[in-house]
């Protein structure tokens, strides 16, 4: 590695050896008694190390490289530590390891097109060597070359070699010796110059820190052919007149940092030509210092990488698109699932305020037409990052004429059915809002920057307005991307908003045809009567729940309580015929069993139901101490309780049968009926007749929650009303969110 002539040495291997080893590499095959390594590599007049990129390791030295180690590691072996078994430093001295080093950023797959090192020889440094030869160790300057042999790693300017695949995360290091104990400014500049002259397809530059300003000393002409500016245009300058407006002053301001910490560094910055063209140019700049330490220059070296930084910037766009475009989908997903399960109009639409906040918009309003056509709108539903805010574009609504086809956007929409974008709104109210001062307050205080405002449609018919806003100073403008997502948003919505009107109407029909169908609880003597009745949020809300209490000609007490399956306008029309059949049988003084078979038969003949339950009880007059029989039968129903005055609880459940519709045979001539079971209920006694929606409740335990009824009845003192029963009952049974309907009926026993 010895030379006298530094610059004959540089460009006769620095250049044309390491081109030869890319070729040899690339094309020259793999010996066999060395598969990891290129043949051309063995009689290389310098020392080369073989770098496994992957696992930051030296895999191969040649030679020479083992004689700089002292053959005192064993390969592989990691890149750091090869370089402290090597001595190798900066110029000012600092272990390799201990700087970003050029082995660091070949290891790191960044390219080294030629960087000064010095080394501590190894045969020298020892404790036996002579004063003469320590001195002689000191000094050394190695001149670095890194090369990656994957693609786009070798070969000339526009040529591609083939790499074998075993080779493509491998790379190879150069190291040249530049002088031997030559110090001197001039000496080492001329070095630096003459290996920069050889890099001929980098473009290299050196400054004087010394000199005011710290200007170019010299240039190659690669920076010239890639800046466009002459030598004499450039040097004696600072490089900061290659950048430009739109250069990142903050990777500026790193470079400057790592100057006055005399540190190595690399950026990537937007430059700009002579000619004004921009281009992305990757600096890396190191430190140059004298056999004292001192700073004397710094050495740059700048690369066009533009088609890499576009490659990569597309790819990110690309990326962002497709993440942008999976949270649409997302936003879309989640509104569907929402307007889906929403129960009503207001419900969908306060959702769906809540839903685009702040995944889509600042601010968010929705608008509804009382009914269609009839051009006055409602603003239903706001939501906003702020809270305050929400407050604030309620009253916006109030001091605006949102009617179709007057003069606002809004109205503007209704009107005509077709969205409308704001990129970009006013900075100031009174340039929006001129000659209202209020709403011009208003918008300055809400600081809109960007809107949007779409109609809601469904069946050819505009339902009202999706407002969707921005707000100063973080909001992003609007633009056709974003149109076409509140559309197909609002479009989802004005469809859940229709069928949410449809469900109210029938649900009001529903209800009202339920309420009418179930009766006042009558006043019958010696009896204290109560009922409830809780409507479930499952399905149009109404079912086939009832209860009923029937004073008989015979001075008896007809008492009822039923479910027919289903909640829907048929369940609630069948449970009033079911009802209206079990009165009529009833009132004839049948027995309890004989009354629900009759009322089965005709159930199944008519094909007024699918199913029931049903618990039909008679509630014989008084004796003279006001005790009274009891006789009932139950048709798959939840058992009734009976609590005495003394707080025994009974559970009324014997003679249980098939529930109503199931059993098409059921007493019918020449089969056996329903059974029915009698017993004496003491006066002062409550009997509690309910339907399951009271205990058979969606993900608990049905038993847990038919002991918590009895516990809770239990505890109820004996002498309360049968109005503060159900009441008391209702108050710790019923569950927290209802889905099914309840009907509770008390009936206490005076006495």
């Amino acid at each position: 590695m010895e030379t006298t002539d530094p610059r004959g040495l540089a460009e006769d291997l620095a250049g044309d050896l390491a081109q030869d080893l890319a070729r040899g590499v690339a094309r020259g095959g793999l010996p066999d008694d060395a598969p990891e390594l290129p043949q051309v590599l063995y009689d290389a007049p310098a020392a080369v190390l073989m770098i496994d990129l992957d696992e930051r390791r030296v895999v191969y030295a040649n030679a020479a490289a083992v004689e700089l180690t002292g053959d005192r590691v064993s390969l592989p072996v990691d890149i750091d530590a090869w370089g402290d078994a090597a001595g190798l430093t900066d110029l000012g001295g600092k272990r390799m390891s201990e700087t970003s080093s050029p082995l660091s950023l070949v290891a790191a797959g960044i390219p080294v097109a030629g960087e000064p090192v010095a080394v501590r020889d190894a045969a020298r440094r020892g404790s036996s060597a002579t004063e003469e030869q320590r001195e002689a160790s000191e000094g050394r300057l190695l001149w670095v070359t890194g090369f990656l042999l994957g693609p786009g790693g070798l070969g000339d300017a526009g040529e591609q070699l083939p790499v074998p695949e075993e080779l493509r995360s491998r790379a190879l290091v150069v190291f040249l010796q530049l002088s031997g104990s030559e110090h001197g400014d001039r000496r080492r500049l001329e070095v630096l110059r003459d290996r920069a002259v050889v890099a001929t397809d980098m473009s290299f530059t050196i400054t004087d820190p010394r000199r005011k300003d710290g200007p170019l000393i010299w240039v190659n002409p690669s920076f010239t052919r890639l800046t466009g500016y002459r030598a004499e245009d450039a040097v004696g300058r600072n490089c900061r007149f290659l950048q430009g407006r739109n250069t990142d002053q903050a990777a500026v301001e790193r470079i400057r940092a790592a100057l006055r910490a005399q540190e190595p560094i690399t950026e990537v910055l937007l430059n700009y030509r002579r000619d004004g063209t921009a281009f992305w140019n990757q600096v890396s700049i190191s430190p140059v210092v004298d056999g004292a330490g001192d700073l004397v220059n710094f050495v740059g070296v700048q690369n066009d990488v533009t088609e890499r930084v576009l490659v990569e910037q597309e790819r990110r766009a690309a990326l962002a698109d497709a993440e942008e475009a999976r949270s649409q989908l997302r936003l879309l997903a989640e509104a569907t699932t929402h307007m889906t399960e929403a129960l009503g109009v207001d419900d969908a639409c306060h959702g769906l305020a809540r839903l685009v906040v702040p995944q889509l918009a600042d601010l968010c309003a929705v608008d509804l037409l009382d009914r269609p056509g009839s051009g006055m709108p409602r603003r239903v539903a706001v939501a906003a990052r702020d809270r305050a805010d929400e407050d604030r574009i309620s009253r916006m609504a109030d001091l605006r004429d949102y009617r179709a086809g007057r003069d606002s956007t809004t109205g503007q929409v209704l009107a005509t059915g077709e969205p409308v974008l704001l990129s970009d709104l006013p900075e100031h109210g009174t340039d929006r809002y001129d000659g209202d001062p209020a709403a011009a307050e208003l918008y300055d205080r809400l600081r809109m920057r960007s809107a949007i405002v779409v109609p809601l449609r469904a069946r050819g018919k505009v339902l009202g307005a999706l407002t969707l806003i921005t707000q100063h100073p973080y909001g992003r403008r609007y633009g056709q991307k974003d149109l076409h997502l509140a559309t197909d948003l609002a479009g989802r919505v004005g469809l859940t908003v229709d069928n949410a009107r449809l469900y109210e109407r029938e649900h009001a029909a529903a209800a009202t045809l339920q309420h009418s169908l179930l009766p006042a609880v009558p006043e019958v003597g010696g009896l204290q009567l109560a009922a409830r009745y809780r409507v479930g949020t499952d399905g149009n809300q109404v079912g086939g729940d009832w209860y009923d209490v029937l004073p008989l000609p015979d001075g008896a007490v007809g008492i009822a309580v039923g479910d027919v399956v289903g909640h829907d306008l048929s369940a609630a029309a069948a449970m009033g015929q079911l009802r209206g059949v079990l009165r009529s049988y009833a009132w004839d003084g049948g027995r309890p069993g004989s009354v629900l078979d009759r009322c089965d038969q005709l159930v199944q003949g008519l094909e007024m139901a699918s199913m029931a339950t049903a618990v039909y009880a008679r509630l014989e007059p008084p004796d003279a101490s006001g005790d009274r029989v009891l006789r009932y039968a139950n048709a798959g129903h939840p058992a009734p309780l009976l609590l005495t005055r003394e707080g025994e609880l009974r559970r009324l459940d014997e003679h249980l049968s098939p529930m109503i519709g199931v059993v098409p045979t059921l007493g019918r001539a020449g089969e056996e009926g329903r059974t029915e079971s009698t017993l004496t209920v003491p006066a002062g006694a409550l009997l509690l007749l309910y339907t399951d929606g009271l205990t058979d409740v969606a993900g608990e335990d049905a038993d847990e929650r038919a002991d918590l009824l009895e516990r809770t009845l239990q505890e109820i003192p004996a002498d309360s009303p049968a109005q503060a029963v159900v009441d008391r009952v209702l108050a710790v049974c019923e569950p927290d969110h209802l889905r099914d309907d309840i009907a509770v009926l008390a009936v206490r026993l005076e006495g």
